[in-house]
């Protein structure tokens, strides 16, 4: 098939860019034909909160990347929508993960639509957002009327799916992120990043935003219970949101020297540092959907301590690949604690391996396509 994808590709950077090139990569390889439609203007700069947009590495080898899309101009909506519809992709599946692109988005599909020939298939992130806003469900219902049918990757997703509209989904696993490279020694990792060989590392890794809960994992590592451990944490990724709070906790609780920050954008080519180092991936999120960082973990072979919230416990198999807890400093405290005593998750690298065989970026093409192919025309 001529297949399309919108969604953000190079060179924006993060982890839906990753998943878009990785993805259409999946499809290349079952031999058929792909076009990456992305952004020209994925934010507008006062709408975002990190230091920069794109990424400063070379292009991806053997993508055909159109960066056509300014999510605030409505003539480029117009233009955009145009220009697919005049290509005729078979299938056309677009990424939606927050409302604040529902009306370019939802423009460009009706606009494609005319052309009576291309499916349109939408790879729900999220329905509505974590941190939610006026306008959240109408902008979303303008974006699901073109499309056709739907795929979620979390119960959590699906349910809010369910509750504005009854078209077609399926629920597939979010594979598994296999293009950051492959593991080094831990001693080897950590002398790189410059961090102190003894301890026990707890690994946060990503964007920094309240919902994902750094705060309480610092008050946590403050706890009796670990106050006067060798639990050390490692924060790798861009500070979305006030560094001074998170600061202060370190300042007000003496962490400076058991939290060792590394709050710039992580290139991919550095990522297998941070997860080579530790010995434990946190997750101590408010509120979840599904979480990339999961699938990283498990392709390192690291097992996770998150929060009882959301899609999480969907995706961290407690007493297997980890362990989970309420969404409060405490419980997070008693986690950690209980995954470093011995023979905590006795098979866990047992439960890793196969996960890494089972979620593929084969199987969930091959997934997605085969649903495709049984929709009604």
């Amino acid at each position: 098939m001529n297949i399309g994808i919108i969604g953000p590709a190079w060179p924006l950077r993060g982890g839906l860019a990753d998943f878009d090139e990785r993805f259409a990569r999946a499809l290349q390889s079952l031999g058929h034909e792909l076009s990456l439609y992305s952004y020209s203007l994925q934010y507008p700069s006062f709408l975002f909160p990190g230091k920069t947009q794109r990424t400063d590495a070379a292009a991806p080898e053997g993508l055909r990347i159109l960066p056509l899309i300014n999510s605030i101009h409505p003539l480029n909506w117009i233009k955009a929508g145009r220009r697919i519809r005049d290509e005729r992709p078979d299938l056309l599946i677009v990424r939606y993960w927050m409302p604040f692109f529902g009306p370019a988005l939802g423009t460009i599909l009706r606009i494609v639509a005319k052309n009576k020939h291309t499916r349109i298939l939408c790879i729900a992130d999220n329905i509505l957002p974590h941190e939610k806003r006026p306008g959240d469900a109408a902008f979303t219902r303008y974006f699901m009327k073109p499309v056709h049918a739907f795929v979620t990757m979390s119960e959590e997703v699906n349910q809010d799916l369910l509750r504005l509209t009854n078209k077609a989904s399926l629920r597939l696993q979010h594979p598994l992120y296999d293009n950051y490279g492959s593991p080094i020694p831990k001693d080897e990792a950590r002398n790189r990043l410059g961090l102190p060989a003894a301890g026990k590392y707890v690994l946060f890794f990503g964007f920094i935003r309240k919902y994902k809960g750094l705060d309480l994992l610092l008050e946590a590592l403050a706890q009796p219970l670990l106050a006067t451990t060798d639990v050390r944490l490692i924060i790798a990724g861009e500070y979305y949101g006030d560094e001074d709070f998170y600061e202060g906790i370190i300042a007000r609780h003496k962490l400076e020297k058991r939290v060792h920050r590394f709050t710039d954008f992580i290139p991919n080519d550095e990522v297998k540092l941070y997860f080579s180092a530790a010995d434990c991936v946190a997750l101590p999120y408010r509120s979840a959907t599904q979480s990339g960082i999961t699938q990283v973990a498990i392709q390192f072979g690291k097992g996770m301590v998150a929060t009882r919230v959301g899609g999480l416990p969907e995706m961290v198999d407690e007493g297997k690949t980890g362990l989970l807890c309420a969404p409060e400093p405490a419980a997070l405290a008693q986690a950690l604690f209980d995954f470093f005593k011995p023979g905590s998750l006795p098979e866990l690298d047992l439960h890793l391996a196969r996960l890494r065989q089972e979620l593929s970026w084969t199987h969930f093409a091959e997934a997605l396509l085969t649903f495709v192919q049984g929709l009604p025309a």
